[in-house]
């Protein structure tokens, strides 16, 4: 990946002070979504350590990889599909695979839903997303691979924030360790 991308990343991204009564500080990465140069080289540089694999889809959670997830197939040449969170509002009709993750940083248990016609036996799925601290929502997505009969290959992100053990349990790949981007 080229170093230029990585600097971008680190320039545009900031950390948020949400105002009194809060513990901690917010990460807004709404500054890579604004910069074209940013939007052009995501895709190709998340799924270059993941090309020689072949993957036949792009599999990804609302809200953010609702955006990464094209990009990254787009750079493959494969389809996209997306995991929907009931607490969106948003759930599509028809018949889908369920699974609920391990209680999350701020200890959340997190419900996760993908078409059943979207993804099968024959399929060698990449899993992309914005930011991974403790993998759970990617254990719920790779349940649901599982369950459907699916192959999971990896998983590519932009910011890693995980303990190593979870970056080599899950197979990740990331542009940027988060502790590059400094509050």
């Amino acid at each position: 990946m080229p170093a230029e991308l990585t600097e971008r990343l680190a320039a545009l991204f900031r950390w948020i002070d949400p105002g009194p009564g809060t513990s901690h500080l917010v990460s807004d990465i709404s500054g890579w979504w604004r910069d074209p140069t940013v939007l052009a080289e995501l895709g190709p540089a998340l799924v270059a350590p993941y090309r020689a694999a072949r993957p036949t889809v792009v599999l990804a959670p609302a809200v953010t990889g609702l955006l990464l997830g094209p990009l990254a197939a787009t750079a493959l040449g494969v389809g996209f599909v997306a995991a929907h969170k009931p607490a969106d509002g948003r759930l599509p009709a028809g018949p889908l695979t369920w699974a609920q993750s391990p209680p999350d940083y701020r200890g959340r248990r997190v419900d996760l839903a993908v078409r059943d016609r979207h993804l099968g036996p024959d399929d060698r799925v990449l899993v992309v997303d914005d930011w991974v601290r403790t993998g759970a929502q990617l254990h719920s997505l790779y349940d649901i691979c599982a369950a459907r009969g699916a192959e999971v290959l990896g998983t590519a992100v932009v910011a890693v924030d995980c303990p190593p053990e979870v970056a080599a349990d899950l197979r990740i790949t990331g542009l940027i360790d988060a502790a590059d981007l400094h509050a």
